[in-house]
């Protein structure tokens, strides 16, 4: 219940403070976009596996068909896009999905359908948990498009590789979350630090 008010208040205070920004990128992917809407909406897992929308700025073309995963350099990317995605600017609005109680601020990333069906036995556990906007296995892979513009088939890397060793961090995190980690984590991710996380530097 702490970590559950601890997010919503601080998902106000971001969407307040950060509305100048908001609104500007908002402008930019107007302008620079015009060839669909502002906001990306998709549908991702929640919490013990119900559906939401999880809300984006956009960065992609009109056409967004194609891998769920993606890689840099992908052409569905804009020049504007890119630049949002760099600076994780696209991820904004997801203070409104931890405002309503989608996601909280530390936790899994929510995943498409297709991954998240494809959990079984004790990964499956990562569930129980609300998605987050963050969180261990984010900050270890925070250049994964990068990672998988490096290999020759990004899906099969992903599949076999990254997917697999995120399931293994959230579960870590799991069973050894409190309100301190979290607190490290975001300080991580806002200042782009490494930190040990469960003997790991992350």
């Amino acid at each position: 219940m702490l970590k559950y008010l601890f997010d919503r208040i601080l998902a106000l205070l971001g969407l307040v403070i950060l509305s100048p920004v908001l609104l500007a990128v908002a402008l930019l992917v107007r302008i620079k976009m015009p060839d669909g809407p502002v906001l990306f909406r998709q549908v991702r897992i929640g919490r013990d596996g119900k559906p939401f929308s999880l809300v984006k700025f956009r960065t992609m073309t009109g056409d967004q068909t194609g891998e769920t995963v993606t890689a840099a350099g992908d052409p569905r990317i804009t020049p504007l896009g890119a630049k949002l995605r760099r600076y994780k600017l696209d991820e904004l609005p997801e203070l409104w999905n931890v405002l309503i109680g989608d996601m909280s601020f530390v936790g899994p990333r929510p995943d498409v359908p297709g991954y998240a069906d494809a959990l079984t036995g004790d990964d499956r556990e990562i569930l129980q948990l609300r998605p987050g906007i963050t969180g261990p296995a984010t900050l270890k892979y925070r250049n994964e498009e990068e990672l998988l513009a490096a290999v020759d088939d990004p899906v099969r890397y992903n599949d076999e590789v990254i997917f697999p060793d995120k399931v293994r961090l959230n579960r870590l995190y799991l069973h050894h979350r409190t309100l301190g980690m979290d607190l490290r984590l975001l300080w991580a991710t806002v200042f782009g630090r490494k930190i040990v996380f469960e003997g790991e530097t992350i």
